[in-house]
């Protein structure tokens, strides 16, 4: 049977994988004692609150032919054990999203197969040690949101088969080593938010294939910006934010491909750029520096520009309007131009401000004498950085497809029913700024590596986060048509399309940049096939294996099975029948997959407080609201009607001292309340 909640920030494989719950495939990866023994201590220096590894001890194993030990997103704390290089035939090694700490063995440099060494969403501290740039397949290494500190070490230079250094938000530190330009695949190189200093290597320019070169948020204290990096003819994004860069403005214009250019906060001065730069260009931010002089004209005429930033530099003159005229013809296309605090007196050409464009000049002399809107007037910045799907469904009967199944609003059958796979995706380093306009092209591509049919998916919300990051919810419908359909996915199906997305086999085109899965989820509460097997089925299994002296236990065996399968049934029914129903202008009534992406699954760091009732998360909701989620817990479950009485009550109360209820959760036997966060602590905090 399906796990009833699957893990949301992170990635997991549950019970459809393994039905040994081992959660990390199927078995028989140890050959011989030496390995088993490893597997054991691996288990022993980890502390595993909700037994995932408990099948361990009777000898269950890792998948031979993935060879992957997959522990992500279980919950798990305590050290990665010296043990894990004994284990030598493995190819992926995937602890992400668990609270992990302790330093990262240098022993995993002796698994000379392994290809995927996944260690992201961690508390892992100390140095990276040598021994894993001896790895001679190591494709892609994920340590990112850690505490690795020290430097990056030369020995990473020997990683000919590496294609993606995810290194971001850690405390690596010194400076960059040039080595690493002798990487012949290397097509992602992401180190921002960490304590870099130095130069920035100018070797980096004969990375033959490197197409992201994302470094914001180091202390490159007085380095400029290589001439050389103009060489870079396969890069397609260079972010270069806050890291104390100094002079001018290499010539970039022969990058023919570049999609997105940052270098802003920095302390780089002299004029802007008059070169034209690639006609793929989304992005231009150059916004807090030390820019002088003119706008040149050669900022027009750039056929997918999204967004164009010189806040606060000191550029005078006039502003082409040629630079946005061109979007007139492309309603569907918005363009934000920003250029507050300047000392831009004028603008050059029509003043007219097609209904797509936006253009901020507040902060310079052009909006002293009137107020010029929409260029001077009052900034109303969309704090929203979400956007969410249109429901094509309404026309559908509710009463037709009782939770957990869902509408398919892009099915070509009409209101067909079915129970979707939740996906939890992001985009770590995208090309763009504005997503509609490659929505399309994102959802082919999607769907053709996991082998769907472009109507099975449905992009369900996503929302912009700090660093330029888009996360999003997808969800996938099984197979719809007049002639055959289905309503949910089968086990094997879904295993497919689980490999397809841990094993970074999605070929997104480069515009989208690499991903991270955030979540996989299937909400298995209804009575369906796949979520247990019938009566009958059983009974054929295990008549079908009764020989000789076994017949009795076996059918012994078979009516606890079936006692175990009619309680499941029934606590379901329960469940879904027992769902709080209310309606009640501003407050919101959420799934409780919701709940889990919103908390990281209830990860322990998400915490912030406990008392009688149960504990507290602090949350981020798909449109970004930061919310405190209040989770009953065991033995505090009211009764339905109580708990819809409290929500009403609560729904009430308004005070300017009082935080506002926002929704609440009745599923999955769960009974959680959501409310507005307060960042500054508790009443507690202020008195203390």
């Amino acid at each position: 049977m399906y796990m009833s909640r699957g893990c949301m920030y992170g990635l997991f494989v549950v019970a459809w994988l393994c039905c040994s719950s081992l959660h990390i495939g199927a078995r028989n990866l140890i050959t011989n004692p030496k390995e088993e023994k490893a597997l054991r201590a691996i288990k022993s220096s980890l502390m595993d609150p909700y037994k995932n590894l408990s099948s361990w001890d009777r000898g269950d194993h890792v998948h031979q032919n993935g060879v992957g030990l997959q522990l992500l997103c279980m919950n798990l704390s305590g050290i990665l054990s010296p043990e894990l290089g004994r284990l030598s035939n493995l190819k992926i090694l995937d602890f992400m999203w668990n609270n992990i700490s302790g330093s990262i063995p240098r022993e995993i440099g002796s698994i000379t197969p392994l290809e995927l060494l996944l260690l992201n969403g961690n508390k892992l501290t100390g140095p990276l040690p040598e021994e894993l740039g001896y790895l001679p397949k190591l494709n892609r290494l994920q340590i990112d949101e850690n505490q690795i500190s020290g430097p990056l070490p030369t020995s990473f230079a020997n990683l000919t088969s590496m294609q993606h250094f995810h290194m971001n938000n850690n405390s690596i530190s010194g400076q960059i080593p040039p080595e690493l330009s002798k990487l012949p695949n290397l097509l992602h190189l992401l180190i921002d938010n960490n304590n870099l200093s130095g130069n920035l290597p100018p070797e980096f320019s004969e990375l033959p294939k490197l197409q992201i070169l994302q470094l914001d948020n180091n202390n490159f204290n007085g380095s400029t910006i290589p001439a050389s990096y103009s060489n870079m003819s396969k890069l397609l994004k260079l972010s270069l934010r806050n890291c104390s860069l100094q002079g001018p403005i290499p010539d970039l214009s022969r990058i023919s491909n570049l999609y997105f250019l940052d270098l802003s906060s920095n302390q780089l001065n002299g004029t802007l750029p008059e070169y034209v730069l690639s006609q793929n260009i989304t992005t231009i931010l150059l916004s807090h520096n030390n820019l002088t002089g003119p706008i040149p004209t050669n900022f027009a005429g750039l056929p997918r520009l999204q967004r164009l930033s010189f806040t606060n530099n000191s550029l005078n003159g006039s502003v082409p309007s040629s630079i946005w005229q061109n979007k007139a013809s492309k309603a569907a296309e918005k363009l934000t131009v920003e250029l507050q605090n300047n000392q831009l007196s004028d603008i050059a050409g029509t003043a007219y401000l097609p209904p797509n464009v936006t253009v901020r000049l507040q902060g310079n002399p052009y909006c002293l004498n009137s107020n010029l809107a929409p260029f001077c007037g009052s900034e109303s910045e969309d704090k929203n950085n979400s956007q969410s799907s249109t429901n094509t469904t309404s026309v559908c009967p509710a009463q037709g497809c009782p939770p957990p199944y869902e509408y398919s609003p892009t099915s070509p059958v009409a209101c067909f029913c079915a129970l979707p796979l939740f996906v939890g995706y992001r985009l770590k380093s995208p090309g763009f700024s504005d997503f509609p306009p490659y929505r399309d092209t994102f959802q082919e591509n999607v769907t053709t590596d996991l082998k769907l049919f472009l109507y099975q998916l449905h992009i369900d919300s996503l929302a912009w986060e700090e660093g330029n990051r888009l996360r999003m919810v997808l969800k996938f419908f099984p197979v719809s048509d007049d002639v055959n359909s289905t309503h949910f996915f089968n086990d094997s199906e879904v295993q497919r399309i689980f490999s397809i997305f841990t094993s970074w086999h999605i070929q997104n085109s480069d515009l989208f940049g690499p991903y991270e899965l955030l979540g996989f989820y299937k909400d298995e509460g209804a009575d369906s096939p796949s979520s247990g097997l019938s009566k009958g089925a059983l009974a054929g299994l295990v008549l079908g294996t009764i020989v000789g002296a076994v017949t009795l236990s076996a059918v012994v065996t078979l009516l606890i099975m079936r006692m175990h399968v009619r309680k499941y049934i029934e606590l379901s029914r329960r469940r879904h029948s027992s769902r709080t129903s209310i309606k009640i202008d501003g407050v919101k009534d959420f799934t409780f997959g919701e709940m889990a992406v919103a908390t990281n699954n209830f990860n322990i760091s998400t915490q912030v407080g406990q008392g009688g009732y149960g504990k507290v998360y602090k949350g981020s909701l798909a449109d970004g609201t930061v919310v405190a989620i209040k989770r009953a817990q065991e033995g505090s479950l009211q009764g339905k009607k109580e708990f819809l009485t409290e929500i009403e009550l609560l729904s009430r109360l308004h005070h300017r001292n009082l935080v506002s209820l926002i929704g609440y959760c009745d599923e999955e036997g769960e009974q959680m309340l959501v409310y507005e966060f307060m960042a500054n602590g508790t009443l507690r905090d202020h008195l203390s």
